[in-house]
């Protein structure tokens, strides 16, 4: 656990708890009005227990950055920028003066390691990393630090807002609480946007149920692979039966007991996450910590 007061000389951020939501503002209106990427860029390599992850810091043109805002991403292997889609946040950033942090994941875009051999728990560990490494930086800006994260992020923000004190705020975007329930959510709103036939709904329904039985009772890839005809990888299979049983309830929690502002971001018409579940949850735990923009 890190504790921002065994740190020499830290500054205080002197934030009013608000500028989790004036950074998301600021990106959803670059994005609305079309993207001046107002910012400069340069690769970094964050050293790891592995190797290295590749990196980019965007820092605002012709101004000192006040802070920086540390990139956690969804599913998937995304690199940096997400091809190229972070960039109305990173716009938005450096137009509130603020500097972001963003790496590939491991395996993706030169960074070493695998990202599929990552539990929750490692994810978060990584995210430490990367922000024990930026402050020992002199020229990156840390005297305020806040966590942005998307979807699966949100096994991961909280864990890292629990287990350290120099977190100053986090915008959420989508984010998940349970790992099976955003499946059986996915699944149905999928089947709902496709209009799926009665069959249809009774077979991928019931090929859902299957699957979670076997991940419940730790079926190896070989037993998995022989009840469907569309499996997974080997690989995607492995990281699946690592993460299945995560609820983010309880770390959620724990973060609370920080005091930390949230911004959650909720978008109405999402298939992937059940964002109604997440609002309910976030807002039973931080109280009036949380800011929720749909």
């Amino acid at each position: 656990m890190y504790d921002r007061a065994h740190e020499d000389s830290f500054p205080s951020s002197g934030n009013d708890g608000c500028f989790p939501r004036r950074l998301a503002i600021a990106a959803m209106g670059v994005a609305a009005i079309g993207n001046s990427y107002d910012f400069e860029e340069r690769e970094v390599l964050i050293p790891t227990e592995e190797g290295y992850l590749a990196g980019v810091l965007k820092t605002p043109k012709n101004a000192e950055a006040r802070g920086l805002v540390v990139m956690i991403h969804g599913d998937g292997p995304v690199d940096a920028t997400q091809g190229g889609l972070y960039g109305p946040w990173f716009d938005g950033a450096a137009a509130s003066g603020y500097a972001t942090l963003s790496w590939s994941k491991p395996g993706v875009g030169g960074s070493s390691g695998d990202w599929l051999s990552q539990s929750m728990s490692d994810r978060a560990k990584e995210v430490e990393t990367a922000i024990v490494w930026a402050r020992k930086q002199p020229e990156i800006p840390t005297s305020t630090l806040v966590l942005w994260g998307a979807s699966q992020a949100g096994w991961v923000l909280p864990t890292v807002v629990a287990d350290r004190d120099d977190i100053d705020g986090v915008v959420a975007v989508g984010t998940a609480v349970n790992w099976l329930r955003q499946g059986r959510f996915n699944l149905e709103a999928e089947l709902d946007h496709n209009a799926a036939s009665p069959e249809a709904r009774a077979l991928a329904s019931a090929e859902s149920q299957r699957v979670d039985a076997l991940l419940a009772a730790g079926a190896s890839y070989e037993e998995y692979v022989g009840t469907t005809t569309d499996p997974m990888t080997p690989a995607r299979w492995e990281f699946v039966s690592k993460n299945f049983a995560v609820d983010a309830t309880g770390e959620l929690t724990r973060a609370a007991t920080r005091g930390t502002p949230w911004l959650l971001l909720a978008g109405e018409h999402d298939r992937n996450v059940d964002m109604a579940e997440t609002a309910h949850t976030y807002r039973g735990i931080f109280g009036d910590a949380l800011t929720v923009t749909r």
